[in-house]
């Protein structure tokens, strides 16, 4: 018997692998706009919200940063990026299958519209009801604050402090954690040093054993 009433997901990078093609399609549309960017300050962003993670390029790149430009070009790649579809990380599908019978949500720093569109390319609509699926701009603050975990929590009227949490990213770990739940903290591109979750595992297959949610 599972000690969770519920568990809630973060979604890009967590259960579909989306930040590596998003941060490939936007080095290369940085490269030819011209700027100069390295990769480690752009796997610095994962998990940001895009608000922040522009403000973060300006400061970076310079008042010469065309950001209306790069914006621009850069939907356009991403959007040629999942062209064929959007994957989902290993072993999501048979977490979601073993689990079917709790209640689940996503809480993400994506904006919520774009969540729904990436959970039913992926294949996981059948997983979660849209009212379960919260971005960034349905609360009043972006993670690493906890709002969006706890507005997940509310949509499915299950306590916090019941909920396991799965994230990839450090900002998503300290929003959940301040949210009051259990946190197991899966790397994806964003450095995993510093963020203490309760547990850490390198797929979420083996992060729900270790959390004690399947056998």
């Amino acid at each position: 018997m599972t000690p969770y009433a519920a568990v809630i997901f973060d979604l890009d990078g967590t259960l579909i692998d989306t930040e590596r093609r998003l941060m490939e399609a936007g080095a290369e549309v940085l490269a030819e706009l011209g700027y100069e960017v390295e990769r480690s300050f752009l796997t610095s962003l994962v998990g940001i919200d895009a608000s922040v993670g522009y403000a973060r390029l300006r400061a970076h790149i310079g008042t010469g940063f065309d950001e209306a430009a790069f914006s621009k070009v850069w939907h356009g790649a991403a959007e040629r990026a999942f062209a064929t579809g959007v994957p989902t990380m290993p072993g999501v599908e048979t977490l979601l299958d073993r689990v079917a019978y709790l209640p689940k949500a996503i809480a993400t720093n994506s904006r919520t519209a774009s969540a729904r569109e990436k959970v039913a390319a992926a294949g996981l609509g059948r997983h979660f009801a849209d009212r379960h699926i919260l971005g960034c701009d349905s609360v009043p603050a972006a993670k690493p604050a906890p709002d969006v975990y706890l507005a997940a929590a509310d949509s499915l009227g299950v306590a916090p402090g019941r909920c396991l949490a799965f994230e990839d990213s450090a900002a998503g770990v300290t929003a959940a954690l301040a949210a009051g739940m259990v946190v197991v903290h899966i790397p994806d591109m964003a450095p995993a040093a510093g963020v203490q979750a309760h547990h850490r595992a390198d797929t979420i297959l083996d992060g729900a054993r270790a959390a004690g949610l399947i056998d």
